[in-house]
């Protein structure tokens, strides 16, 4: 049993696994700034030393151009990319604009420009936009990870963006099915992942390079074919405004773009949503100071926050946790009009980082638990489950 072995059992969900990492991490002193690396690709103890081993990968050496992810892990590899003068491309964060920035550290720069180049502020201050027209090649593709299995399965922090930049890289001719992937992780990292985790849309790699030692997984699973739209939400499309342009191009090619929630199927589900609007719209919810303690909040499980609900049907409760600081109430209640997860009640908590959310249909609380769990918001990865006590009447 390696390093890693001590982790997740198999059988643990994709989130199981991904708590446990960032504990793991935490709890034995290897986590490194930014802090905590919950929510995050987390950077590590080690992770400068195990970039290094890059530069010994034949295929990094035949690379002319690297795509590396922006995480603060990857910054060696960043570094390693720029030392040998390769091309570099970084995903913006989030893809908010384009796709890719091309890195272009000034003529003669010195080793400390360079080093500069590598983080994320030099990527914003040294960075050329490549459009979807800038017939990238990439060679080779480094990205972040939370956990990696030796066969070369792949978990990252739940947002999906890794899977959909290699999805866009398909779609615009940059990557090809023997595109070398590579991903950077402590060795704790490194554990075994159940094959039935994986979603036909996950990449997943083939090389693991940890601080003391490269794996090759040799894996043959083959790698996402492009985007699956009938997986990406409409939420997702209004975030990244590149994917709305390769959607009309795929549109026009003939293929079908249907969304995830564009299916007739789900047509019924979206009408509640809307009856429960006015719901939501009729209780509002005092606005704290930020830092203060919630106006008028009662404590946890005291009263009903909404007094229609008292009495009538069961209601089911669902937690959200890991809200940022600078949250606003109505931020979260556009969030759950767009999934069309809207509550018929919510308890705001603010300063606690959290809410409740209660339904009154069950369908709907466990539609919410998925949609929300891990959901971005303000930079933090949500944390969504049914709340602990099923409120009783009382």
């Amino acid at each position: 049993a390696g390093p890693g072995r001590a982790l997740p059992s198999a059988g643990s969900s994709k989130w199981e696994i991904r708590e446990k990492v960032w504990e793991h991490l935490e709890a034995s002193g290897l986590a490194e700034f930014p802090r905590p690396v919950r929510g995050r690709i987390p950077n590590f103890k080690g992770s400068l030393q195990a970039c290094c081993s890059l530069g010994e990968l034949d295929v990094f050496s035949r690379a002319r151009e690297v795509k590396v992810d922006p995480d603060k892990p990857l910054e060696g590899a960043r570094l390693a990319a720029l030392q040998a003068r390769k091309t570099l491309l970084v995903p913006t964060p989030r893809l908010r604009t384009g796709l890719f920035n091309r890195i272009v550290p000034p003529p003669g720069a010195s080793k400390e420009i360079l080093r500069r180049c590598a983080t994320s502020q030099g990527v914003k201050d040294y960075s050329v936009p490549v459009g979807l027209d800038g017939k990238a090649q990439v060679d080779l593709v480094v990205v972040g990870s939370v956990a990696v299995s030796e066969k070369g399965w792949r978990i990252g922090k739940g947002e999906g963006y890794a899977d959909m930049e290699y999805a866009m890289m398909v779609s615009m001719g940059a990557v090809q099915e023997d595109t070398p992937v590579v991903t950077i992780v402590h060795d704790c990292q490194v554990l075994d992942i159940a094959e039935e985790l994986l979603d036909d849309h996950d990449l997943t790699v083939d090389y693991i390079l940890t601080p003391t030692r490269t794996i090759q997984t040799n894996c043959k699973r083959p790698k996402p074919q492009g985007i699956m739209w009938h997986k990406v939400s409409s939420e997702m499309l209004g975030k990244i405004p590149i994917l709305k342009t390769l959607r009309c191009r795929e549109k026009q090619a003939g293929k079908d773009v249907t969304l995830q929630d564009e299916h007739p199927a789900l047509a019924n589900t979206n009408r509640a949503a809307i009856s429960n609007k006015k719901v939501m719209a009729a209780n509002p919810q005092p606005r704290a100071a930020p830092g203060s303690a919630p106006v008028g909040q009662p404590h946890v499980g005291s009263e009903p926050v909404n007094p229609k609900l008292e009495g009538s049907d069961p209601v089911t409760t669902v937690y959200v946790g890991n809200l940022p600081g600078s949250l606003r109430v109505s931020e979260l209640k556009s969030a759950l009009r767009e999934l069309q997860v809207v509550p018929a009640g919510l308890k705001w908590q603010g300063a606690q980082h959290r809410a409740f959310l209660d339904y009154r249909d069950q369908g709907a609380a466990h539609r919410a638990v998925s949609s929300l769990q891990g959901l971005s918001l303000g930079g933090n990865a949500l944390r969504a489950e049914l709340a602990k006590s099923q409120r009783s009447k009382g």
